[in-house]
């Protein structure tokens, strides 16, 4: 955060700020999804999974967000 600060302050060219933001919020979203791999690659290969438990959850999820 505090290149694309750096950056801004010594003028740099909108292109360059563009990159430093894009390159700082891919690297945010990849740290996020590898904290989540574990987490879903268990719930995917688990043997105690059923649809019928994620119906539920999915049904569940819908009521709570009306």
């Amino acid at each position: 955060m505090e290149d694309i600060i750096d950056l801004v302050v010594t003028d740099a060219s909108p292109s360059e700020i563009s990159d430093a933001i894009k390159s700082a919020l891919f690297a945010k979203a990849g740290e996020k999804i590898e904290g989540l791999k574990p987490e879903i690659a268990a719930s995917l290969f688990s043997n105690d999974y059923s649809e019928d438990d994620n119906e539920t959850d999915i049904e569940n999820n819908y009521q709570e967000e009306e």
